[in-house]
This record gives C-alpha cells, sequence and structure tokens, in this order.
C-alpha cells in the first residue's frame, strides 16, 4: 500500500494553463516594445506554452488564437492563414492520403514492394530477407514523400503495412526495424522536397506572405533531393540496420506473398498521383503553385465515371482538425511580422552573427537556433516563431533569404523526443516501439544527419549562394 503525504503536486499539462497565462501577462506589460508588438508577442508565448503542455488538443489551441488575435487584431489577421494556398495544400494532402488508402493502392504497392524483396528461398536466409525488406520498404516510404504532402498521412498509410511486414519474423528487433526504419524515412525524407510535410509548406507560405519571394518546388528539389533526401534514406537505412539486427537464430514464417494484379481503381489511383507529381515538377514552366498539382488529385479522385472514391465517404474519415492549428501559425508569424516583433529580434540576432562572417557560419548558426527552439517548441510552432525573424535577419544582413529558408527546414525532422512532432507521437500510438525505443532512433538518426550531411549541404549552400 503506498502512503502519499500531502497534496499530490499538479502535473505539467494542469501547470501549462497558468504558466501560459502568468507567461502572457508578464510579456504584455514587461516587454520592452509597442503595445502592438508586446501583445502578440504575448499571444505567441500564451499558445506556445499551451502546446508544448498539451493539456487540450494542438487544434484547440490553434481556435483559441484566432479568437484572441481577432480581438487584439482583426479577424483579417486571425484568419490569415485560411487565405494561404500553403493551408489548402495540406488540406488537400490530407483527403489525397485517404483516397491513396480507400482505393487499395496503398496495400497493392506494399504487396508488389515485398515481393520484389522476397529473395528466391526467403526461410533458407531469413537475415538477407530482413535487410532487403527493410530496404525495400525504405525505398518506398521515401518515394511516398514525392507524392503524399503531410507525414502525417503518410505514416497513417505506412504503419499497418509495416506492423504485418514485421510479424512474418519471430523477432521483436526485426519488427521494430521494419516499423521504425521506414516510418523515419519518410519522416526525416520531408525535407527532400517542397510538398513533403507541413512545416516545409508553412515556412514557405509565411515567406511568401512577408515577401512575396517564391520558392519553386523544382528549386527546392534541385537543392534539396539529393543530400537531404537520398542521403537521409542512406543514413536511417544505416542506421536501423546497426540498431535493430537481428538475433542470430531469427525465424521468418508465412513466406508467402501472392500479388494480385492491380485493379482498375488502383491503377488510376495511382496515374492521378504521377499526375499531381508531374504538375509539381514542372512548375518552373507554369508558375502554378504546388496547391494546383494536390488539387488536381483530389478533382480526378472524386470525379464520377473515372474517380476512385465517394466523396461523402472519404471526408467523413479525414481529421482536418490540424487546419485549425495551421491557421493560427500562419496567423502567429504574419502578426509577428506587422507588429514589428520579427524586425526587433531579428536586429538582436545580427548581433550575434559575427560580422562579415561567411554565409555557411551564418546557415550554421541558423541551423543550431532551430533545433535548440524545438526543444521547447514543436517544429510547426518553431517555425511560425522564427520564419519572419530569419527572413528579416536575412533581409537586414543582405544575405539571399533562399538558403536561410531551406536551412531552417533541414531542422525539421532532427528530433529526439517524441514530444517535438505529431509525426512521432502517431508512430508511439501503434504501441510497437516504447518511447524509450523511439528516443534511441531519434537520437541516432538527427546525431548522424547532423555530422554526415549537414556540412554537406551547408558546402553546397555556400558555393551556390
Amino acid at each position: 500500500m503506498s502512503v502519499t503525504i500531502g497534496r499530490q503536486l499538479p502535473s505539467l499539462p494542469v501547470l501549462s494553463v497558468p504558466l501560459a497565462v502568468i507567461g502572457g501577462l508578464a510579456i504584455r506589460f514587461g516587454a520592452p516594445l509597442e503595445p502592438a508588438g508586446a501583445t502578440m508577442l504575448a499571444i505567441t508565448a500564451f499558445c506556445i506554452v499551451l502546446w508544448i503542455g498539451n493539456l487540450v488538443p494542438p487544434a484547440y489551441t490553434g481556435i483559441l488564437c484566432l479568437g484572441i488575435v481577432g480581438i487584439a487584431f482583426s479577424m483579417d489577421l486571425a484568419l490569415v492563414g485560411f487565405q494561404s494556398p500553403a493551408t489548402w495544400l495540406i488540406a488537400f494532402g490530407l483527403v489525397m492520403g485517404e483516397a491513396t488508402r480507400r482505393s487499395g493502392l496503398a496495400e497493392w504497392t506494399n504487396q508488389w514492394i515485398v515481393d520484389r524483396c522476397m529473395p528466391v528461398s526467403p526461410a533458407a536466409n531469413p537475415h538477407q530477407t530482413y535487410r532487403r525488406l527493410l530496404v525495400g520498404l525504405s525505398i518506398g516510404a521515401f518515394l511516398l514523400t514525392l507524392i503524399v504532402p503531410v507525414a502525417i498521412v503518410r505514416v497513417l498509410v505506412l504503419a499497418p503495412i509495416l506492423l504485418e511486414a514485421g510479424e512474418r519474423f519471430d523477432s521483436k528487433r526485426a519488427g521494430l526495424g521494419l516499423f521504425l526504419g521506414p516510418l523515419f524515412v519518410t519522416h526525416y525524407g520531408t525535407a527532400a522536397v517542397l510538398t513533403g510535410g507541413s512545416p516545409n509548406i508553412v515556412v514557405v507560405g509565411i515567406l511568401e506572405s512577408i515577401t512575396g519571394v517564391t520558392i519553386t518546388w523544382t528549386e527546392w528539389f534541385a537543392l534539396m533531393f539529393p543530400v537531404m533526401g537520398v542521403g537521409r534514406l542512406l543514413v536511417i537505412v544505416a542506421v536501423a540496420s546497426l540498431l535493430y539486427r537481428p538475433e542470430p537464430d531469427l525465424q521468418i514464417s508465412n513466406v508467402e506473398n501472392e500479388v494480385r494484379a492491380m485493379t482498375g481503381t488502383e491503377r488510376r489511383m495511382l496515374v492521378f498521383l504521377l499526375a499531381g507529381v508531374a504538375v509539381w515538377a514542372s512548375d518552373f514552366l507554369h508558375g502554378l503553385h504546388p496547391v494546383y498539382g494536390a488539387l488536381f488529385v483530389v478533382v480526378l479522385s472524386f470525379l464520377p465515371g473515372i474517380g476512385v472514391v465517394e466523396f461523402e465517404g472519404t471526408l467523413e474519415d479525414v481529421d482536418f482538425s490540424i487546419l485549425f492549428f495551421i491557421a493560427a501559425v500562419f496567423a502567429i508569424g504574419d502578426g509577428l511580422a506587422r507588429t514589428g516583433v520579427a524586425d526587433r529580434l531579428a536586429e538582436g540576432l545580427l548581433t550575434i552573427v559575427p560580422e562579415n562572417a561567411p554565409l555557411v557560419v551564418v546557415l550554421g548558426i541558423v541551423l543550431l537556433i532551430m533545433i535548440g527552439l524545438m526543444f521547447v517548441v514543436e517544429e510547426l510552432a518553431a517555425a511560425s516563431v522564427v520564419t519572419p525573424i530569419f527572413v528579416s535577419f536575412a533581409t537586414d544582413a543582405g544575405i539571399p533569404v533562399t538558403p536561410i529558408v531551406l536551412t531552417e527546414a533541414m531542422a525539421f525532422g532532427l528530433h529526439v523526443f517524441p514530444y517535438q512532432s505529431a509525426v512521432l507521437v502517431v508512430m508511439l500510438a501503434y504501441s510497437i516501439a516504447e518511447p524509450r525505443e523511439l528516443i534511441r532512433m531519434a537520437a541516432a538518426c538527427t546525431l548522424a544527419i547532423v555530422l554526415l550531411l549537414v556540412p554537406i549541404q551547408l558546402a553546397i549552400f555556400g558555393w551556390i549562394f
């Protein structure tokens, strides 16, 4: 029998509410800023503390943020996020992921990959079978970043498939490797392409709303895909192979994997997705925002006669609550820029960066600031706070804004703890990996990427810009 002396201390989530209120008020009346700037910074701090505490869903805090910004400033500022194409790109990405799952294409692709990875006699050499499955499924998860814009959606599509693949082996290590390896590839691969994940879309959206500068899909692909895409794929597969090497007596069961022919529905869905990628990859010709590529896929998926899913049923299963979180992020970013807070903080950043420092040094400092901030703030919230600051800093320092924003995006996915990203929280929800295992995998991948790939990418930026 346990005995509790005195009153039990409140948990961190419960404490987050009074901390958010006290912190917000302290900033509002104590910050050396104009009243509008102090108010905006107070709202930002209030929301960040609630997001960290996670007492209520992030989307609810987003709605609360929109209401406070609307009252304190204007509904025009509060709803600026819903006017951004980036928000609707994420919304259409959610629908694309659900359509891919409902059409059966995700399940068929799993069968096809497993069939191609299986050796002639899978049971004769289980370790070889495991390695081939790990590589094949990771490549498939990586390619999915090209066609499904939201990392959480990719995880939800892939997780059941990876669990089934892991159940073929009698080793928990093998199951963890086949589960975590491909999921980390598709999550960390977010930086490879502009449409790879919500953080990239948010950063580019804030950049466009503040400066009017646009980074095209093809420009992002050319600059980031080789190192932050293919490089991360190789590093994460290597890390998963080392951390989750199966026992010597590994056994495999259920080696049968009959690949059925693609149905017409699955074939059409694949064509639709490839058509969307074609729109993104040709933006240097037509200049259309990536949202049009996603919209094109969604329209085709629902089109009577050739579509693959029904309108009502599909939308009922899509959780659009994240859009309120995204809208709040945009409102914070735009508000910090409008009220001059971003400029004031950028001036402080200028004092940190050595005068006449090479671009590579500046980008390294930006990366470290971003990684450090994500230890206390979820990556999307961090993007909303620092992007206006970095943009103002680049303008004042006469530095090209493109490498600054791309360096910021490099930090996305470089996590250690689950609270830093909603994607990691979703991985934990499947109960195959304990928090300790997830932290170990995330820390190893982040450390390897920072040591091996980041210097190469920064050197490329320094050479090009």
